[in-house]
């Protein structure tokens, strides 16, 4: 039986368990910054890459569009998607009011082994002095705060929009690196995962919705970040 040489996969395996794979590949390499913002997406390119057919690689496409990461334009292929400096602060704003509401609605329901994969992110997060490995816990540190809320909707809405922004917030996270204030994330995560173990929402609340805000208040003071060059 022939296979797929980089999954094992039947060639024959179905449509869907194809474009399931490839979507959560070209999820990781763009999340990751091998795709720029802006940059072409190319099918043709990414069938080779994926040892996939073309019609699982569209499929691939519209997930990750429906996620944020790609936007499809009829007649003129797929982009991963780019966002003005503008829109970029008006998601921030929104995750602002809404992480607050998931967070609150999250810590209500942890469980003891939710508190512990958090605690242990946070620690990761104050340990690493990698800026990859600190972006990559940041992310997991976060959105395990969130994870035992059963406001499925709105936690849909908040992955889509830290999707659509990964790039920037990769980029504000070597910015503070860089000139010496990482100090003050690494205190408020500390802080956060405090708050989340005190099991005291008002705190966390607060917390986050401070941290959220500084962030946007730093991507504003640096246009230069949405500057960027992809190859189209």
């Amino acid at each position: 039986m022939s296979t797929d040489a980089s999954e094992g996969l039947p060639a024959s395996a179905p449509s869907h368990v194809a474009s399931r794979r490839v979507a959560d590949q070209l999820k990781t390499a763009i999340l990751e910054g091998e795709f720029l913002p802006g940059s072409r997406i190319f099918q043709e390119e990414l069938a080779a890459r994926f040892g996939a057919s073309r019609l699982p690689v569209r499929e691939a496409l519209r997930t990750l569009q429906s996620e944020g990461l790609v936007t499809l334009r009829t007649n003129h292929g797929a982009w991963v998607t780019r966002l003005s400096m503008e829109e970029c602060l008006e998601i921030y704003r929104i995750r602002e009011r809404v992480e607050p509401m998931l967070i609150a609605d999250s810590m209500q329901r942890l469980t003891p082994d939710d508190l512990a994969v958090i605690l242990e992110l946070a620690q990761a997060l104050d340990q690493t002095s990698d800026i990859g490995e600190y972006f990559r816990y940041d992310r997991q540190f976060h959105l395990e705060s969130y994870r035992a809320s059963r406001l499925g909707y709105l936690h849909s809405i908040v992955e889509r929009l830290w999707n659509v922004t990964q790039y920037y917030r990769s980029a504000y996270t070597r910015l503070v690196d860089q000139n010496g204030s990482r100090w003050i994330l690494d205190s408020e995560h500390r802080l956060l995962a405090d708050a989340i173990e005190r099991n005291n929402v008002d705190d966390a609340v607060q917390l986050i919705e401070t941290h959220i805000r500084r962030t946007r208040v730093t991507l504003a003071d640096h246009p230069e970040i949405f500057e960027i060059d992809a190859t189209v």
